[in-house]
């Protein structure tokens, strides 16, 4: 009897410690796939406009409002900001002083993503123009965090691309990141063929820890990103889904997160 108690618990614990992507494969129709395949993360802006005022939260909860005249970066990420005060004086904040920021785009940029958002195809019928070019600034927020998982820990500024949708997980920006260039045809009947792409690699932040999450490690890292929601686990096993659909993912494992917890 003991021996049978025995099997029984461990075979039910075998059952519990099942990979969530060994489970069965779910079939999408064609335009849940088309929903999900489209891109909902902000665009990734670099350039700064000098022209415009920025404006800077220290931790202290002051703020300064000025136009930003030099930034240092380290792997594409912000380490120190100057900005000039209203003497015209340039005054340096170190990333560790500052909480969040908003920074103008530079309208040369904002154009060259215009023009870029014609030039790909993923774009093409999913993804509002409007959206793409406004605001006029962007979000950066002070974030602690290893370089590509390699380095260590420092305060850095990043900019956070899921603002509508990071109440469970927070998508940060890797200016560096290399594209996945992807070869389609155009949308329109008789439409040129036109390359897409797809960024490798993200920094993401979901409760006190922060990870450079990049497509190659996405599968090993699935049940830290959704592990605690097994409904979405279910409808979403890893099996049935891939890497060009992380920011639909995220937006709908936030969808339902928040429903189970209201």
């Amino acid at each position: 009897m003991k021996k049978l108690i025995l099997f029984s618990f461990l075979a039910t614990t075998a059952v519990m410690n099942v990979p969530t992507h060994a489970q069965e494969k779910v079939k999408f129709t064609k335009e849940q796939l088309k929903i999900m395949d489209d891109i909902l993360f902000d665009e990734i802006f670099v350039s700064i406009s000098s022209k415009k005022n920025s404006t800077l939260i220290l931790k202290d909860g002051t703020k300064k409002t000025g136009s930003v005249s030099g930034v240092t970066r380290k792997k594409g990420q912000i380490t120190s900001i100057k900005m000039k005060d209203a003497t015209g004086n340039k005054v340096e904040y170190q990333a560790d002083e500052i909480e969040e920021m908003y920074l103008p785009i530079s309208g040369y940029v904002k154009g060259a993503k215009v023009a870029n958002y014609f030039s790909n195809s993923r774009n093409w019928g999913s993804k509002s123009l409007t959206k793409l070019t406004n605001p006029d600034e962007v979000y950066v927020k002070n974030i602690k965090a290893s370089l590509k998982n390699k380095k260590a820990e420092n305060e850095y500024l990043m900019q956070l691309i899921n603002p509508s949708f990071s109440s469970q997980i927070e998508v940060y920006a890797d200016p560096v990141a290399s594209m996945n260039s992807e070869a389609s045809s155009g949308s329109f009947v008789g439409g040129p063929k036109i390359t897409g792409g797809v960024i490798k690699s993200y920094y993401i932040k979901k409760g006190g820890d922060v990870i450079w999450l990049k497509k190659g490690e996405f599968e090993e890292n699935y049940n830290f990103l959704f592990g605690d929601n097994q409904e979405f686990l279910q409808k979403f096993p890893y099996n049935s889904i891939k890497w060009d659909y992380l920011s639909y993912l995220i937006a709908e494992y936030t969808k339902m997160t928040e429903e189970k917890n209201s």
